[in-house]
């Protein structure tokens, strides 16, 4: 038989006093669980969840997001570690490798999990431990030969126990027979009163099985029980993805300022630049020749090739084409496209259109939901007013118009293709193809007229 993950998401997270369930805690764009999920998706056949009944409903949702096919299995109560395996064990054949993982240790790498699994002997058990001290860890007790007899909890262990620095990673691995033996003979006696999972290792002791260890990096085996804890995972996390993504083209200024999301790619072969300050959040594309100005924050959108977008520049859920240039200080709203060559200038914000290539917005305009065509000239100042107070209502724009400043568009409205609207007109009909439309008064000028002034009793 093959290898079978066990990934043990009970705890919800008391600790760290958030709302969410811990193992749903979002990591730089992904779950603790989901991190750990697709790591034990990259060395298994099989992947089991053992979840409380707080998780019973988001796990549905968490399925459909990943799409990482699992099993769950729900237990009731909160009986400890081994009580939660062997809610699992019934569902895996006695021949079956078991590789058991905690949700809440999200660095752990594929690597380090393949070379447990083929560490594991036989008949045996393969642990992995690390090297750290301070902590509230399980220790590993070794006799005087260097073998493991034990793993001694925190809360169990003397004062001269916990001087050990080789501490449980809660990462192991032996055939789903054993642990479903071993289970079976652990006991609740503890200071917890709780049935650990660490006390395979004294059973397998007894058994005369053999017990072969594994060490990792005290990043990789990082557990997440305080809001502390929480911050150094996501920094050893942002440190991986930063080298990733230089290695696969990206050059950036100040890699420590870079805050990348899981769902942060490359285009196959692209080189692109990214600024100090900017902020990935989601999932984002970036297409090669991309540039990202400081102070940036993008947040699952798709950039296309060439594009240049300005500092302090905002870009949510939208698709912008190849060779447009965005901002600074612009902001591009959920359900926007952009065509080719599109300005979009400085103090914009675009909201639900599409706008076609090379058209230019160039600053101090509001464009929401609006069809723009190609080339057409938006004018500074120039307003779509979509909102009645009741309902939104959309501007249609036609090829190589041309929008003088500081025009209002009364939605709902369309402005013929080749039109022009002269500056400061409010457009509230329909305007022709290919014609000059304006709406202004008469400018007057008032001989004599004074301006009120203060008494100066009133200074």
């Amino acid at each position: 038989m093959g290898t079978e993950v066990v990934i043990l998401a009970g705890g919800i997270g008391k600790r760290l006093a958030q709302a969410t369930p811990k193992p749903l805690l979002d990591l730089c764009g992904k779950p603790l669980l989901g991190h750990v999920v697709e790591t034990a998706a990259a060395v298994a056949d099989t992947v089991h969840v053992v979840h409380g009944p707080a998780l019973e409903d988001p796990l549905a949702e968490f399925g459909k997001r990943f799409g990482i096919p699992f099993t769950p299995h729900l237990q009731l109560e909160p009986r400890g570690t081994a009580d939660a395996l062997g809610c699992a064990l019934p569902a895996i054949e006695d021949s079956a490798t078991v590789l058991v993982l905690c949700a809440d240790v999200p660095l752990l790498q594929p690597d380090t999990l393949a070379q447990l699994i083929s560490a594991r002997p036989e008949t045996g058990l393969a642990l992995l431990t690390m090297r750290q001290s301070g902590n509230q860890l399980g220790r590993i007790m070794r006799d005087d030969r260097g073998q493991v007899v034990a793993i001694r909890e925190h809360t169990d262990a003397t004062e001269e126990e916990r001087r050990t620095n080789e501490c449980n990673t809660g990462v192991m691995a032996a055939s789903a027979g054993q642990f479903r033996e071993w289970c079976v003979r652990i006991t609740d006696s503890n200071a917890q009163g709780e049935f650990y999972l660490t006390d395979c290792i004294a059973e397998a002791v007894r058994d005369g099985a053999a017990i072969e260890t594994r060490e990792c990096s005290p990043a990789e085996g990082l557990g997440i029980n305080t809001m502390q804890e929480f911050a150094v995972a996501a920094e050893h996390w942002q440190q991986r993805a930063r080298e990733r993504l230089m290695a696969q083209g990206a050059l950036m200024e100040a890699p420590d300022t870079v805050w990348l999301s899981a769902g942060t790619q490359l285009e196959e072969g692209a080189a692109v630049r990214i600024g100090p300050h900017v902020v990935f959040r989601g999932s984002v594309q970036l297409a090669d020749g991309v540039g990202i100005g400081p102070y940036t924050l993008l947040r699952n959108c798709k950039i296309g090739t060439g594009t240049e977008i300005e500092p302090f520049t905002v870009v949510e859920a939208a698709q912008i084409g190849a060779r447009c240039r965005i901002g600074p200080y612009a902001r591009i709203r959920p359900e926007t496209e952009l065509g080719e060559g599109v300005h979009i200038g400085n103090f914009v914000e675009v909201k639900k259109s599409r706008i076609g290539e090379h058209t230019k917005v160039n600053h101090l305009s509001y464009v929401g939901d609006s069809e723009v065509g190609r080339s057409v000239n938006l004018g500074a100042g120039t307003i779509t007013c979509n909102y009645d107070g009741a309902q939104k209502h959309r501007t249609m724009i036609g090829d190589d118009v041309f929008v003088g400043s500081g025009t209002q568009l009364i939605a709902p409205v369309t402005i013929g293709a080749g039109a022009t609207i002269g500056a400061g007109s409010t457009i509230t009909r329909d305007t022709p193809p290919g014609e000059l439309t304006l709406s202004r008064s008469e400018q007057k000028t008032l001989q004599g007229w004074k301006r009120p002034r203060k008494d100066e009793d009133d200074k």
